[in-house]
């Protein structure tokens, strides 16, 4: 009985709450943000889907998922009209392929070759990508793989002649070319947004400001904003791919006006970057490198500039652009050629007195002042202090140390000496005319010791020889008749040699020094003497 009076008490409060006004308020209220959580979800699924048309609202619709979408033809599945062009760029997830089906209901205007209306799809994001085929005629296109996270599709029509159009629906499926590799972890969130004049777009900042691990596989985004009424430049500083030409596992790719494909102006996988010019004030870079291509690495210098005519404040680089003058003669090349650097005074690098500030100045002074303390009591003290004098004894000094020691080349002069005993003047004559008929001595070498033919000069041992012939002129005096000469004087000619001649110069010769007219003067003078006895 008193759990029917609880029930029945609960409901008649239920009643009573529905009845009031504020409770169907707060109803509404919860019913709103329920729907509005739905709508963003729905829009962040649509974000999340990076294909696009061009252009966009005049090429049928779009329905995108977070796995896929459909997309139609102008008015399908009325009559597509005329002239008309329509650009639609498929991008799935990395490690992922796009699988493309065509419906039944497909009509479009025949021709030889499709020269005329026709559906075109390249394996890539650009109208250069590689061609798959081309269609048009009643039969739908078959089912058509991408090898990478690209398709380009491109609709065209003519002024005659329209159809029906197509119907096309489309997956994302998981690349094959990564199916070892397993289900890939979600990528970390990596996004930078930057402005200004200038500034550096630098792949390095995912790691220094910790946007992602460095076994990690990053997508990142550099959104670059530039003032209203600007363009961008972009200048490639530094470009490497780990693996190049491998767009699969890494590549740079640049944007103009938005993130989506639509807007994608060119994509780098290879081994070379090329600077760009946006028309939009708004560029997007973006990398992509899985968890084997994080070595890979870009720098690159954006500029924002506006077309000529060039107002105040800015500078103008000869090829249509206007930059601020704050980038002129900063060292760094803004301008598409260097127009901005030219004629730019060097700037001097500051001096070391310039440098200095009152703490060195202060450091100095007290340095020089305690030096030039110690040097006045060094001096001091050298006064006072009594000189020791150092006397060398005469025994210790040693003339050989200050001499140079020079031995010349050893000669033995000739020298005159006296024969103890005398013999007769007639020996001593017939010896000095021997002497003077032989024709050369037994010297070898001229040079020293020549005879007189060759050498007029003559050597030691020639002059010698002359002083000889000569010596009997010089020395005739008058001889006593009763006193026969006691001495007997002659010339000794010693030897000559030197160390570093190979032959041996010997001269060794007695010369009488009294001439044949002396010996018949003293027997001229015996005979005399003898007849007056």
């Amino acid at each position: 009985m008193a759990e029917l009076i609880k029930a029945k008490t609960r409901r008649d409060a239920a009643l009573t709450l529905s009845s009031h006004p504020s409770f169907s308020l707060l109803a509404v209220l919860a019913a709103s943000i329920f729907l509005l959580g739905l709508s963003i979800a729905n829009k962040t699924a649509v974000v999340s889907n990076n294909s696009g048309v061009q252009p966009a609202g005049q090429c049928g619709s779009w329905v995108k998922e977070p796995d896929g979408g459909s997309f139609t033809s102008p008015s399908y599945p009325s009559r597509y009209p005329p002239e008309r062009e329509c650009i639609y760029i498929l991008e799935a997830a990395p490690r992922q392929c796009i699988d493309l089906y065509f419906d039944d209901n497909y009509s479009i205007e025949p021709s030889w070759e499709c020269k005329f209306d026709h559906i075109e799809i390249r394996d890539g994001p650009f109208s250069f990508s590689p061609i798959i085929g081309r269609y048009c005629g009643q039969l739908s296109p078959l089912y058509v793989r991408s090898s990478g996270r690209y398709l380009w599709i491109k609709f065209f029509s003519d002024g005659e002649l329209e159809a029906t159009g197509f119907s096309a629906r489309y997956n994302f499926t998981a690349d094959p070319d990564f199916k070892d590799i397993g289900t890939p972890s979600p990528l970390p969130f990596c996004e930078f947004y930057l402005g200004g004049p200038e500034g550096l777009v630098d792949s390095q900042q995912i790691s220094k400001e910790g946007k992602a691990l460095a076994t990690e596989a990053v997508d990142c985004k550099w959104f670059i904003r530039a003032p209203p009424r600007s363009k961008i430049y972009l200048r490639f500083l530094d470009y490497e791919m780990h693996n190049s030409n491998e767009c699969k596992r890494n590549f740079v790719a640049v944007y103009d006006g938005g993130s989506s494909v639509a807007d994608l102006k060119k994509k780098f996988c290879s081994t070379v970057a090329i600077d760009m010019m946006l028309i939009s004030a708004l560029g997007v870079v973006r990398m992509w490198a899985d968890e084997g291509s994080r070595k890979s690495h870009f720098r690159i210098l954006f500029t924002t500039f506006r077309d000529p005519p060039c107002e105040e404040n800015t500078f103008f680089c000869h090829s249509n652009m206007c930059i601020n003058t704050t980038l002129v003669c900063n060292g760094v090349q803004n301008c598409v050629f260097p127009w901005d650097e030219n004629h730019c005074k060097e700037k001097r690098k500051p001096s070391i007195l310039e440098k200095l500030n009152s703490t060195n100045l202060a450091i100095i002074g007290v340095t020089c002042s305690i030096v030039l303390i110690l040097l006045i009591i060094s001096s001091i003290v050298q006064i006072k202090q009594p000189r020791k004098k150092y006397i060398m004894k005469r025994e210790a000094f040693d003339p050989a140390l200050f001499q140079e020691v020079f031995e010349p080349p050893h000669y033995e002069l000739c020298t005159i000496r006296s024969a103890a005993t005398v013999p007769n003047m007639a020996d001593m004559s017939n010896e000095f005319e021997h002497f003077q008929r032989r024709p050369s001595s037994r010297c070898v070498h001229n040079h020293h010791c020549g005879s007189s033919a060759t050498s007029p000069g003559g050597s030691r041992s020639n002059l010698s020889i002359r002083d000889a012939t000569i010596l009997p002129d010089t020395l005739i005096q008058p001889v006593r008749p009763l006193v026969p000469p006691t001495n007997r004087r002659s010339i000794h000619v010693m030897k000559h040699s030197y160390s570093d001649v190979t032959g041996d110069c010997d001269v060794e010769e007695e010369i009488s020094t009294v001439s044949g007219q002396l010996d018949d003067q003293n027997l001229q003078a015996q005979r005399s003497v003898s007849i007056g006895f």
